[in-house]
C-alpha cells in the first residue's frame, strides 16, 4: 500500500470515529433535554411512589 493511501485511510478512520462521537454526543444531549420537561400531576405521583417503594 502506498504511503499516501495509508495516510488517507488513517484520516478517513479518524473522521469516522469523530463523526460517531458527534452523533453519540448529540443523541445524549437530546435525551437529557427530554428528561428535563416538567411532569404532570399523574407522572409526578408515579415517580414519588417509585421512590418511596425503593426506600422500604
Amino acid at each position: 500500500m502506498d504511503v499516501a493511501q495509508w495516510g488517507y485511510l488513517q484520516l478517513g478512520l479518524l473522521a469516522l470515529a469523530f463523526g460517531g462521537l458527534q452523533l453519540w454526543w448529540i443523541g445524549s444531549t437530546l435525551r437529557k433535554r427530554d428528561l428535563a420537561k416538567p411532569l404532570n400531576s399523574k407522572e409526578f405521583r408515579r415517580s414519588l411512589e417509585r421512590i418511596w417503594q425503593k426506600e422500604r
